[in-house]
């Protein structure tokens, strides 16, 4: 997005002069192909005449201008009060034919080139709009859509950004863009935006909340996408590798490079494992023509659906949802975390014998081998470990089987037998949590914490588990024993539970 502000300095007059020099000089975009809409006015603010007269004395005629509601033309505020304003939109004729001379908005041929938002109000929590002590401009403009105003094309994705992804897409597919447009357009958007999220120096990762959700969202919607024209294979990665060099200067991206291919790579593969059974669930629940909040839930939970997911799948089916029941089951989904959670900042542990320092080491080679044998999605929800037993609570949909209980002891009990050590530092939260180090749902940390990582020079990391813990543990792994499961259980609806031993 291009842009430009004025905080207090220039207003409407100055503003649109600047934006209709830009266009007409600098672009050099012929002002018969321009129109302009501006406000038109309402109960809260006046029709916005000063904006109008300035088009006209640029040379715009009165044809080409058209007073629109708030819904077209008025901006915020961003929260229930705050700075807003009327706005004025500029729009090109991206036809070939000639531009009409009357501008109709709602011919698509008018496109969207910029925005100038006039913030001249101030929205007070009782509801009312008084003028603004200070008035303020912002202008939004679309790189794409500027650059296919330039070469004369009427579609964005034909723009040297996105064509190199349209053709790689049309290759993986075996198919052409045109007639798919909507599926290529949607894979090729949401891929370079994952991209430059996993880029990002914050190294923000696919998970079910915050940001990371906001990035799981897309990558698995493009995921969806591609399943329609028919990709089976491994796709995410190989877009990344076109879309890093259309832009050079962002060296965030090329320094990351492998964190966003490996990244890719992993959520592609974990949601391709249950996007299959997760339609094929889609249907089953559907027949009723009506989704309820539970079923929403448990294709989220259960086969990794965002809402949003689920919305889309029903709104082509003509399915309604039931999305406050969803609300509540996702609610009690975060107060049953955040319960699980409680008092765990101690590890749960009995007491700082050497029984319970093996257990507890155990712990964490339990939790990385239930990451790996089951889904990376899996985090620690609760523990207590006695000199005894350990018991272990975790996120997960359903019974274990007697293949993955024997799969996941076997694991714990190979890296017993490695000999790895157990190495601990203290670093602060935000390098801990950048470090790739598990940390409880819910749990709240001091701002420098302890880090116990069990290096294991065979995994690709240098270490086989990695996680924010208060200790104590064993400094060998070797000193834990045989490790053996006792039981596996739901405590709870989306938890489990595994108690253990060691011999």
């Amino acid at each position: 997005m291009l842009g430009n502000w004025s905080l207090g300095d220039y207003f409407k007059k100055e503003a649109i002069s600047f934006s209709y020099e830009f266009l007409t000089k600098t672009l050099r975009i012929p002002k018969e192909k321009l129109a302009v809409s501006v406000f038109e006015g309402d109960k809260d603010a006046p029709k916005d005449e000063e904006s109008a007269q300035t088009w006209l004395s640029l040379g715009i005629p009165k044809e080409r201008i058209a007073y629109l509601p708030k819904k077209n033309n008025w901006w915020g505020p961003a929260g229930e009060s705050g700075p807003c304003g009327p706005d004025t939109e500029m729009f090109y004729w991206s036809s070939t034919k000639p531009a009409p001379k009357k501008f109709d908005p709602d011919n698509e041929s008018w496109v969207e080139i910029w925005n100038d938002v006039l913030m001249e109000y101030e929205k007070t929590k009782e509801g009312k709009y008084v003028k603004a002590k200070q008035q303020n401009v912002d202008t939004g403009m679309g790189v794409e859509r500027t650059l296919a105003v330039l070469n004369n094309l009427e579609d964005n994705y034909q723009t040297s950004l996105f064509l190199p992804l349209i053709k790689e897409i049309e290759t993986i597919a075996k198919k052409k863009y045109k007639g798919n447009e909507k599926a290529m357009r949607i894979i090729a958007d949401h891929i370079r935006a994952a991209v430059f999220i996993l880029g990002d120096e914050r190294s923000i990762k696919p998970s079910n909340i915050g940001q990371g959700y906001v990035l799981r969202r897309l990558i698995r919607r493009a995921i969806r996408y591609a399943r329609q024209l028919n990709i089976q294979s491994n796709f995410t990665a190989k877009l990344a590798k076109i879309i890093l060099p259309l832009y050079p200067d962002y060296q965030e991206l090329h320094r990351n490079h492998k964190l966003i291919e490996t990244e890719l790579e992993a959520e592609e593969k974990k949601f391709n494992e249950t996007l299959e059974k997760g339609l094929k669930k889609f249907k089953e629940i559907g027949t009723d023509k009506i989704i309820t909040g539970k079923e929403a839930f448990l294709l989220f939970q259960s086969f990794g659906f965002p809402i949003e997911m689920t919305e889309e799948l029903a709104n082509e089916a003509g399915i309604k949802i039931d999305l406050e029941e969803y609300n509540e089951e996702f609610k009690k989904h975060q107060d049953l975390s955040r319960t699980a959670s409680t008092g765990t900042f101690k590890s749960g542990l009995a007491d700082d014998s050497e029984a319970t320092k093996k257990l507890h080491t155990a712990t964490h080679l339990l939790n990385e081998a239930l990451r790996q044998v089951l889904s990376l999605d899996i985090h620690q929800k609760g523990s207590n470990i006695t000199p005894e037993r350990l018991r272990f609570d975790f996120n997960f949909s359903r019974k274990l089987t007697s293949d993955e209980l024997k799969k996941i002891e076997s694991l714990v009990n190979q890296k017993i037998a490695a000999a790895l050590t157990v190495k601990r530092e203290e670093m602060p939260l935000p390098q801990a949590q950048n470090a790739g180090a598990q940390s409880e749902f819910g749990a709240k940390y001091p701002e420098l914490v302890s880090v116990y990582t069990i290096l294991d020079p065979k995994e690709k990391t240098g270490w086989f588990s990695k996680e924010i813990c208060t200790g104590p543990h064993v400094s060998n792994t070797k000193e834990i024993g045989s490790f053996k499961i006792i039981k596996e259980e739901a405590v709870a609806s989306g938890i489990r539970r595994i108690k253990a031993t060691v011999e």
